[in-house]
Parts: C-alpha cells; sequence; structure tokens
C-alpha cells in the first residue's frame, strides 16, 4: 500500500474535527473515522466509541477497519502508548511514541533535550518542594513563569506577578518547571517529521487567555489565525534549521525517534527567538486555522511521515490568504463551564465552517454543550481583515447562549499592527 486510503483519527475534540475534514477532502482518501469522535466528526466520518486511551482497543479497532493510517490527536493517549500499540500491530500510526511524546508529557525532559541540541530557550529551574519553588522565584523574579511538568490539557501554566498565586499553583501541581518570563508575542510553528525528514507548516498564533485584551486565566486557546503578516517572512525557515532539525537529531540520537507533530511554542524575544515549550501533537485552536489553508492532501502528508517516506513528499502547498477560528467556550469556562446546554448552528458556507468540540446529541436529538471548549468558527478570506469577519459574521449566527467568545481574536493584526503579546 503507497497510499492511506482509509483513516482512523483518535480523538473527540475541535482539533480531531478539523483532522477528519481535511482528510476527507484528500481526493486519494476512501474512507475516514474517528473514535470517539463528536456530533460533527460523525458529520464527515464513521464515529466509533473506543477508549482513547486503551491502545489495544484502538489498535483492534484499526485492524478490524482495514485502516491503512492511523492519526492520534490528543497527548494524554500518545503519552499513555497508544501509537507503539497501533505499530505493534502492524498498522501505520502518525504520533510519537511513549518515549518521544515525553517531549510534551514533561517539561523537565523537554528542557533536558533542548539544551543537548543548543535550542535558545528559558532559564529554568525544575523544583520538587515548596523550599525549591521559593529559591527559583526568587531567582528570576516577576513576573513568575510558573509550568506543571506533566500533562495539563493547556492549562498548567501560570503567568503571574502575584507571587502566592505562583505559589499556590506551584504546591498543587507538585513537580514544576519555573522559568524566567520571556517578552515578545507568543507563536505556534508546526513541524511533521518521521523521525529524520521535515516538513514545516506556516506560522500560526493563538490566544490563550479567556478574555479579551489578554486577560484572565490561561485556557486551552480561544482562537487563532494564520499567516501572520507582522512575523519576519523567514521565520519557519528559522525554526526548521534551527530548533526543529536539531531536535528530530537528538531524539533520533536518544533511540526515541519523534514521528508525528512536533509543535514548537516560541517567544520572539527582544534577545531572540526562544522556545517557550515543545508539544507532540497538533495544537488546538491553532490546527483548525491552519488545516484550513493547507492544500497538500493531509491524509497522504501524515502516512508518509508514519512510513518514514517524507522525503518523498513534495513541499506543502498553502492558499492565499488568511485563516481565523475563533473559539466558542461555555459560560463558566475555564472553572465551572455550564454542560447540557442548546445549541442551534446555520449551515456552513463557502467562507466560515464551525468544528464542534464539546459536544453531544441528547436522546432528542438536540445539539447540546458537553465541555468547555464547545466549537471553533473558521472564517477564510483573500485578507485576514475578511477572514475575521466571516468567521465573526457566522459566531453571530450561532445560537448559544449559554456560549461566550473573544471579540477580539486577530483584531489588531488585521488593523495592520502588532499583534497581543501572548502569556
Amino acid at each position: 500500500m503507497t497510499i492511506a486510503e482509509t483513516v482512523l483519527i483518535i480523538g473527540s475534540g475541535g482539533r480531531e474535527h478539523a483532522l477528519a475534514r481535511a482528510i476527507a477532502m484528500d481526493p486519494q482518501v476512501v474512507a475516514v473515522h474517528v473514535a470517539p469522535g463528536n456530533p460533527g466528526t460523525a458529520q464527515c466520518a464513521t464515529n466509533h466509541a473506543v477508549d482513547p486511551l486503551d491502545g489495544a482497543a484502538v489498535a483492534l479497532l484499526a485492524l478490524q477497519l482495514s485502516a491503512d493510517l492511523v492519526v492520534i490527536g490528543p497527548e494524554a493517549p500518545l503519552v499513555a502508548g497508544v501509537a507503539d500499540a497501533v505499530r505493534q500491530a502492524g498498522v501505520a500510526c502518525f504520533g510519537p511514541s511513549a518515549a518521544a511524546a515525553r517531549l510534551e508529557g514533561s517539561k523537565a525532559f523537554a528542557k533536558e533535550v533542548m539544551a543537548a541540541a543548543g535550542v535558545a530557550t528559558a532559564a529554568s529551574r525544575v523544583c520538587d518542594s515548596p523550599e525549591q519553588v521559593a529559591e527559583a522565584l526568587d531567582a528570576f523574579g516577576a513576573p513568575y513563569v510558573v509550568k506543571d511538568d506533566g500533562l495539563a490539557a493547556g492549562k498548567g501554566v501560570v503567568v503571574t506577578d502575584d507571587r502566592a498565586e505562583a505559589v499556590t499553583h506551584a504546591v498543587a501541581c507538585g513537580r514544576v518547571v519555573i522559568e524566567e518570563y520571556l517578552d515578545g508575542p507568543e507563536v505556534s510553528v508546526f513541524a511533521i517529521t518521521d523521525g529524520h525528514s521535515v516538513r514545516i507548516m506556516q506560522p500560526v498564533q493563538d490566544f490563550k487567555r479567556v478574555g479579551d485584551g489578554d486577560t484572565g486565566p490561561n485556557t486551552g486557546g480561544m482562537g487563532a489565525y494564520t499567516p501572520l503578516p507582522w512575523a519576519p517572512s523567514d521565520l519557519s525557515e528559522f525554526v526548521l534549521n534551527r530548533i526543529v532539525r536539531g531536535t528530530v537529531e537528538e531524539m533520533e540520537a536518544r533511540q526515541m525517534p519523534f514521528r508525528g507533530l512536533l509543535y514548537v511554542g516560541l517567544a520572539l524575544t527582544s534577545k531572540g527567538v526562544k522556545v517557550v515549550e515543545f508539544n507532540a501533537r497538533f495544537g488546538d485552536p491553532e490546527t483548525q486555522a491552519l488545516l484550513a489553508q493547507l492544500r497538500s492532501p493531509l491524509g497522504q502528508l501524515l502516512y508518509a511521515a508514519a512510513t518514514k517516506r517524507l522525503v518523498d513528499f513534495g513541499p506543502l502547498a498553502w492558499a492565499d490568504g488568511s485563516a481565523v477560528a475563533t473559539v466558542i467556550a461555555a459560560r463558566g469556562y475555564p472553572d465551572r463551564p455550564e454542560l447540557g446546554m442548546p445549541i442551534e448552528l446555520p449551515p456552513d458556507t463557502a467562507t466560515a465552517h464551525v468544528l464542534q468540540a464539546g459536544t453531544t446529541l441528547d436522546d432528542a436529538g438536540v445539539l447540546r454543550s458537553s465541555g468547555g471548549r464547545v466549537l471553533s468558527v473558521v472564517g477564510t478570506g483573500d485578507s485576514l481583515k475578511e477572514a475575521r469577519q466571516a468567521s465573526y459574521d457566522h459566531v453571530a449566527r450561532i445560537v448559544f447562549p449559554a456560549g461566550f467568545h473573544r471579540s477580539d481574536i486577530a483584531e489588531r493584526a488585521a488593523q495592520g499592527g502588532a499583534t497581543p503579546k501572548e502569556s
């Protein structure tokens, strides 16, 4: 088999809906399956009730479906070794092994790899006790940056001038990484790799804070846009040559080759580009905007990476124009989102579509909220201004009284100014 005709995607969020939608558009893909999926993925794929953390069950489903490729979306199954189980069953898998997924599963391990690879990043200390936390906070000073060493669904980071808040977060997490604060805007660059060869994607920016003007607590992401008109034109090439290649080579030298999506979170600081973090999978909601612009066949791209044939895949093709993804969250998010609230969606248009994340259908077929981040509304256009308008116009047509969204996604960039600094 030299192409992927049947693809199984693991996960149930907006990222997985975006992946399913894009892979279904690959002309060589015949069938798309998602496990467990959501009501949105059911519109472009076949859903299956499988525990995404159960490697044996995922591998069995892949064999039953005669899947050519399994794509693992969320971080938890990767860290749990689901990709290993799929490969052991003889099925190609896009997603790193449990060993390689430690780049996301452990902030301390990621820092170790970066140091060995010569990758510029924030100075940091790993802390296991209140005494070590106090010493690190004293050393770096405010603003304090405290990161849970393990997985925290994008919400394990606190950036604050309030020392008491920093200490409270550190104590709640247990083992933490405390870093120096990096000034400048944050940017995400995704790299697809087969453990040796790499294809870099265009830069994207997300908005982590829950409120307009980057106020309130960190979330899993409230919106994203791409490309970035204000960013250096050679940013992706810089990331490829100065960050990703060295990291991939270091992982290969450690006999834990990274095969999948390496997410590079960057800060464009006054002292140069520095890595904020690595993730081991497609970021959410950046993926929703990025895949709206990708024109290369996604199924075959991921299959080439999964089968160590990425060197044969040509340069990535992108649409002209821009894409903006606006997240609609449930009231109370990120602390206590209201669940079970009804939602009515308008039909997709040529310039806007809805990707479902925290949704479910009740017994009467009514769409309801089932999570914190509920929907992503992706708008496209010839300019960032047009893409932003398309997204927000579509948001206005959605009936979801218990939902809320930021009103300033990509606003400053669309006006031609520098984008807000992300923390």
